[in-house]
Formats: structure tokens, C-alpha cells, sequence
């Protein structure tokens, strides 16, 4: 008890002192003898009565902790699928959970309020049914919140969590750190993997020219087999195609193997890999992973802009105009008629030839429209200042790509001093100085003769075989080139993929790239590379393959006024963001545009959503799409501005590629060590789960909000004063006194 009226202690002494002092006073001079009995108890009574006074004056009240039955402790069990695992102590990892909680429920029940739940894909409460370890994912970041937001405005001790520290679902959720209320985990499961083999991971390259053959990366580890050999199998479509035996180094090292695959050019092609399934494995689903690869796609616009005719344009022309993959326009210099303005052979489409009247496009639109622009041997100053920003906004803010090449294009000043000085990979004012840094190990020898530094060997411009062994061979087995237009060193980023030795045998970049903004620019340096083709057997096709490929890299950046943003969800019955960026034709934003999208379901059937502007600056709209199941979905989406058509866009998405809940089966202990640093709890094990109970009565959460109770404000309080006042006047009465 304390006195909500705070004085200090002398004041106490004092107040109460007085009221006595006033009892004794009262009954003084009562003509009472002093030690008559009866002048003492009607002191006694009057102080009594004074001091009661006193004291509800001061408001006595009570400090009561918080009753621990006023809080909540909720015990969250796991119910994925990889709780049906035996591999706690012999038995599935549900049933050492069950067993848990029918231990700490109980114990917990005698001091807290207790509530047992369920989380897989959602947060539920426990009912009468057994637990059933059936749940496609393990959402534990989204159970978390959601038992915040159960327990909304009531005191928390503490959440027990029982789980084997899986959390596949915990994008767009809230940090860890951000958890207000201690989280104990007890962790089930072994910590080391059983007997298991799984498929890691898959990746695929991307596709540069059509009908050509990409690499599949494949990462495989095996647990408990020893260095005994895996199986691999590949399958294109559900069509095996290859299968090859590899053998690991030690048990439980990984294993990574690459598969050359050829893609189905004009629809998605999925390609798994799987390993058969031994005796004794602890899970199976993770013996098959799948990745899929998207069409091609349209045709990519190039430009080519020549400054004369020549062998060079001609071949390089003939050789991009045979890809499937690619459409190209092309401006060749003729030379001047009688009023001496430079006059054009045209080469294009019909809807973009008028635009090309003049050499080259005047207006964002008509360049915009290209996804690559090729300048071949033409001096900076046959375009206009304007055409050049335009041309470095063409890189910067289209995402398209920029190629120049021949001597010319770098006589004297080139292209020194205006806007796409920036853009292009390479030095343009110090050609001398920065050679060294483009030097690579073995570069001095014959002039002209092309030697792949070690980026080239692996940049996908320059990889035109299955090996770098056999890339470098192919190129060095090119003829060498006539000449080589001296430039400097490479900018900060970029980089220079071939060399070629110069007077003296002092080596000299000759093929450098670099991406700048959204886009793709690149240099090459040499002339004469239609000797390649002309000195080459008939059957050898590497001087179209490096074009086409050079082509196809610098296009692959450029998007379509209407985008649709890549988006493949890992597990099926998920909720995911399908954003659409649409833009006019000189790619500003559109902010007023009406969006549609068609969802063609893995089963055929078809699904609409209308999207919503979500960015207006990006001209960005964005839509929830269910996916169930698992398998390709293809999204189409539709942009029309005032029902007038602004563009398309198509892309497909692999749903259930890998089966996250079963991948890696072993207990993860990082998670639950992370979860509970983050939350201020502790991680238990499951022999020391009633330890828990001691670390929730210590837990500030335990204790809640005192309560304060008036001790003065109450009607007993007010019987006694009535009461020792009556006594007082009794006794008075029976005295003698008035």
C-alpha cells in the first residue's frame, strides 16, 4: 500500500500526529479524569475517526501486478508437408510436435491463457481433428503477423513456435525485427541431412540467335550415398532428351553439370531434371527441379547506317538479313547530286522507309520503333546535334543498343565531343593511353590477328561454342583483319572482349561493350571483316553466327512499348503482382491508358483481370493473379488509350518448378535462430521445453500493466467512520457529556 498523496515522510509523521493531537485536545477539558477509562476510548474513538479522515485524504491505494491469466500464449505448430518427414528421433516430425504440445499446453494452461494453432499456408486454430501434416508451403513470417493481428490490443506473454524452421513464403511480410513479442522455437527434425538426393538448382542462358542451343546449368547433391554415381535426366517438355551419370567428389559435395539444349522456337519450352529415386531416400519431391524458357519472341529492328557502299555493308547486311530473329533497315551514303546534299539507297519496310528519306530518322517515334542501331564507317558529323541526343536517348531511356564500327566513325575528332562521346565503352579523346588496360596475357603477335581476353572468353557476345576452349579456337582461326582504327582504353565498366596486336605487336582493343542507362552500346574497331567470310570454307558459318550474335545482344535489352515485368512463382497457390509498363512511341509514360489481361490457365482455361495504375511516373499497372496450380501460365496484356490499340505483350511463368516446402529436408536452425534473436526469445530444445515456462514468467510481457487500486474509495470505509462516530456518541451519551 502507498498514498497516492505523496508527501514525504516527516509530512506523514506531522499530518497524522495532528490528527491525534486534535483527539486528545477534544476531550482535555472534558472534567474527565485522565485515567478514567472512558475520556481514553473516546480519545481512541476521535483519533481513530481523524486519523480514517486523514487517510482517505491521502488516497491509500494498492499496486497489484497483472494477473499472468490476463495474458496469451499461443503455440504455433507447423503443418506443412515436411512435418510428415520421420526424422525426429525415428518418428515423423508432426508427431513430435503433437507430443510436445500435449506436454507444454497443459503446463502453460495453469498460469496463461493458451491457444493451440495451426499454420501451413494460413494461420487456423487447432480443432478436434488430429493434426495433419498437409500444407503446400510453410508461411511462417505470414502466421507470425497474423497472430499479432489475432491478439490485437491483449497482452502477449510470449508465442511458442514448433516448427522445422522452414519459411517458404516470406516475401512482401514484415521483418523479423519487427516483432514485439518474445518468439520461443523448439525445433523438430534432424539437423543433419539422412539419406537424400536432390537437384539443387537450374539455370538456363538466354537464346541470342533463333534455333540456336543455350546452356542448362544443373547443381545436384548427394547425402548419405557416399561417392556412389547419380543419374541425370533431361527433359525437354516431358520428353527426355539426355541422360548422363556423374559421380561426386565426396559425400555430400556438390555436383554441377551443363547441358546444351535447343529450345522450341516458337512456344515455352520447360526443361527438367530429375534423378531417380534409391532405396532408403528420406524425400523424393526433390529429385526434380524444372526451369522454362520463353520463345524468341518478334522479330527485333535494326538499323544499319552506312557511310559509302562497300564489301562490308553488303556482308554484314546479307548476314543479319538471313536471321529469322531479326528485321533489318538499312541507310547507305550514295553521294551527292547536282545541289550537293547527300542522297541514300534505302533499304526497308514499307511503314518505315518514308522516315529513312533523309539518312536517318528525324523523330524520337521513328528511331524509338528500332531496337538497334548499327554506324557503320560514318563521321559524327553527317547528324545533327539533335539526332545524336536523340540517339543517346535511344540507349539511355529506350534500352536499345548502339554499334559503331569502321575506321571512319573515329577519324580525327568522330565522334569526340558530342552526346554519344558517353555512351560508347571506350576512351575517344586518349587513344593511346588506355591500351594497357585493354592488354591481355599472350596479345603481342601477327597485325590484325583477333585474340579473346578473359572476359570474352565468357561474355555471351563472344561464346560461339559449346566450350571457351573451342570459342577461342574459332576465333583465332579468323583471318586477320585488314586494319584496326586506333581508340582508347575501355570507361569504367566497360569491357573490352577481343584484342588485336598492332604495329609493333602491341596489343589494341577491338571489340568493347558496356550497358549504359536501360541500353546496350559497343565498338568494333577492325575493317574488313567480310574477309572472314570470303577466306573462310563455305561451310563455316562463324562469320554469321558472330554478327547475328552481336545483334542479338544488343537488341535483347530493348523492351516494347507495352512490357510485361517477368514474374514466376516457385509453389502453386500463391498470389502474385503481374505489372504492365506502358508507354507511347516515343516511350514516355501513359497514364491514361486502359489495361487488360488475359490469363490462359495451365489446363486451357482462361481467367480476365483489369489492371490498375500503380506508378503513374513509370506508367507502370499492376494486378493480383490467383495460381493454383501447377504449370505454364500465360499472361497476354492488352493497352488501349481511348479504345485505340497501343501495344500487346505476352509472357509465360512456370509455376511449381521446384517444390520449396521438401527442398533441403534438414532442420533449419538458422531461421529459428534468426526469429528469435529478432523477437528476444530463444531457441528451446524440444527435451527442454518446459523451460519455457519459467522464461515467460521473467518476461516483461508476463508481468503487463500494473494495476492501481483506491484502498480509500469504497463504502466500507465509510461504515467504519459511521461506525466509530456512533461509538463515540454512544459512549458520549453514556458519560454524561453533550
Amino acid at each position: 500500500m502507498r498514498f497516492a498523496v505523496a508527501l514525504p515522510w516527516w509530512g506523514y509523521v506531522l499530518v497524522f500526529g495532528a490528527a491525534i493531537g486534535l483527539a486528545w485536545l477534544a476531550y482535555a477539558r472534558s472534567g474527565l479524569p485522565a485515567s478514567s477509562p472512558r475520556r481514553q476510548a473516546l480519545t481512541a474513538l476521535r483519533a481513530a475517526t481523524l486519523v480514517l479522515i486523514v487517510a482517505c485524504l491521502l488516497r491509500p491505494v494498492q499496486i497489484v501486478p497483472a494477473s499472468a491469466r490476463d495474458s496469451v500464449v499461443p503455440i504455433l505448430v507447423d503443418v506443412s508437408r515436411s512435418m510428415r518427414l520421420a526424422d525426429a528421433d525415428g518418428a515423423p516430425r508432426l508427431d513430435r510436435a503433437r507430443a510436445l504440445v500435449e506436454t507444454l499446453a497443459p503446463a502453460l494452461d495453469a498460469e496463461f491463457r493458451t491457444e493451440v494453432l495451426t499454420f501451413g499456408e494460413a494461420l487456423t486454430a487447432a480443432g478436434a481433428e488430429p493434426l495433419a501434416a498437409t500444407g503446400r508451403r510453410s508461411d511462417l513470417s505470414g502466421a507470425l503477423a497474423s497472430t499479432l493481428e489475432r491478439y490485437r490490443g491483449q497482452a502477449i506473454a510470449g508465442i511458442v513456435v514448433i516448427s522445422d524452421g522452414g519459411d517458404t513464403e516470406s516475401r512482401d511480410r514484415a521483418p523479423l525485427e519487427q516483432l514485439p513479442v518474445p518468439v520461443y522455437a523448439i525445433g523438430v527434425g534432424a539437423a543433419e541431412a539422412g539419406r537424400d538426393r536432390e537437384v539443387v538448382n537450374v539455370t538456363a542462358g538466354e537464346p541470342l540467335l533463333a534455333d540456336s542451343s543455350i546452356e542448362l546449368s544443373v547443381s545436384v547433391v548427394s547425402h548419405g550415398f557416399g561417392v556412389d554415381p547419380i543419374d541425370l535426366r533431361v527433359l525437354a517438355n516431358g520428353r527426355p532428351i539426355e541422360v548422363r551419370r556423374v559421380v561426386p567428389a565426396a559425400d555430400g559435395a556438390p555436383v554441377h553439370a551443363v547441358f546444351t539444349v535447343s529450345p522450341e522456337p516458337g512456344a515455352p519450352t520447360v526443361y527438367a531434371v530429375d534423378i531417380p529415386v534409391a532405396a532408403g531416400e528420406l524425400v523424393v519431391e526433390n529429385n526434380t527441379r524444372s526451369v522454362i524458357v520463353p520463345p524468341s519472341g518478334r522479330a527485333r529492328r535494326v538499323l544499319i547506317v552506312e557511310g559509302a557502299p562497300g564489301y562490308e555493308h553488303t556482308f554484314l547486311k546479307r548476314a543479319l538479313a538471313a536471321d529469322r530473329g531479326l528485321e533489318v533497315d538499312a541507310v547507305i551514303r550514295k553521294g551527292q547530286n547536282d545541289e550537293n546534299r547527300d542522297t541514300f539507297f534505302v533499304q526497308a519496310a514499307a511503314s518505315r522507309a518514308a522516315a529513312l528519306a533523309a539518312g536517318y530518322p528525324l523523330r524520337r517515334a521513328d528511331l524509338f520503333a528500332y531496337d538497334a542501331v548499327i554506324f557503320g564507317n560514318i563521321e559524327g558529323g553527317f547528324f545533327t546535334r539533335e539526332q545524336l541526343e536523340m540517339t543517346a536517348d535511344f540507349v539511355a531511356m529506350r534500352g536499345g543498343g548502339l554499334l559503331v564500327l569502321g575506321a571512319r566513325s573515329f577519324d580525327q575528332q568522330g565522334l569526340v565531343g558530342t552526346p554519344l562521346e558517353e555512351v560508347l565503352p571506350v576512351e575517344l579523346t586518349d587513344r593511346r593511353g588506355g591500351l594497357a588496360r585493354a592488354s591481355t596475357e599472350g596479345a603481342r603477335g601477327t597485325p590484325g590477328a583477333l585474340l579473346l581476353t578473359p572476359e570474352g572468353g565468357l561474355h555471351a557476345v563472344t561464346r560461339i561454342a559449346a566450350t571457351v576452349e573451342d570459342s577461342r579456337r574459332r576465333w583465332g582461326a579468323l583471318p586477320p583483319l585488314a586494319s584496326v582504327a586506333p581508340i582508347g582504353g575501355p570507361r569504367p565498366g566497360a569491357q573490352v572482349l577481343a584484342v588485336t596486336a598492332g604495329v609493333g605487336g602491341d596489343p589494341r582493343p577491338l571489340l568493347a561493350v558496356q550497358r549504359y542507362g536501360q541500353g546496350r552500346a559497343m565498338v568494333f574497331a577492325g575493317e574488313a571483316t567480310w574477309r572472314w567470310r570470303m577466306l573462310a570454307p563455305a561451310a563455316d558459318t562463324t562469320y554469321e553466327t558472330v554478327w547475328r550474335q552481336m545483334a542479338r545482344w544488343l537488341t535483347a535489352a530493348a523492351p516494347d512499348p507495352v512490357t510485361l515485368a517477368p514474374f514466376e512463382a516457385a509453389m502453386p497457390g500463391t498470389t502474385e503482382t503481374v505489372s504492365v509498363v506502358v508507354r507511347d512511341g516515343e516511350f514516355a509514360p501513359v497514364r491514361d491508358a486502359e489495361v487488360a489481361m488475359r490469363i490462359t490457365l495451365p489446363g486451357g482455361g482462361e481467367r480476365q483481370v483489369v489492371a490498375a495504375l500503380s506508378h503513374p511516373e513509370e506508367g507502370r499497372y499492376s494486378a493480383s493473379v490467383r495460381l493454383d496450380t501447377e504449370g505454364v501460365y500465360r499472361v497476354t496484356a492488352e493497352a488501349r488509350r481511348q479504345h485505340e490499340l497501343i501495344g500487346t505483350a505476352t509472357h509465360a511463368a512456370l509455376v511449381g518448378g521446384v517444390d520449396l516446402e521438401m527442398a533441403d529436408p534438414r532442420l533449419n536452425e538458422q531461421v529459428l535462430q534468426r526469429l528469435a534473436r529478432a523477437s528476444g526469445g530463444e531457441v528451446m530444445a524440444a527435451g527442454d521445453a518446459g523451460a519455457i515456462l519459467d522464461r515467460l514468467r521473467a518476461s516483461r510481457s508476463a508481468s503487463g500493466t500494473p494495476e492501481v487500486r483506491d484502498l480509500w474509495n469504497t463504502g466500507w470505509m465509510l461504515v467504519v467512520i459511521i461506525l466509530l462516530l456512533a461509538g463515540e456518541w454512544v459512549l458520549r451519551r453514556r458519560t454524561g457529556l453533550v
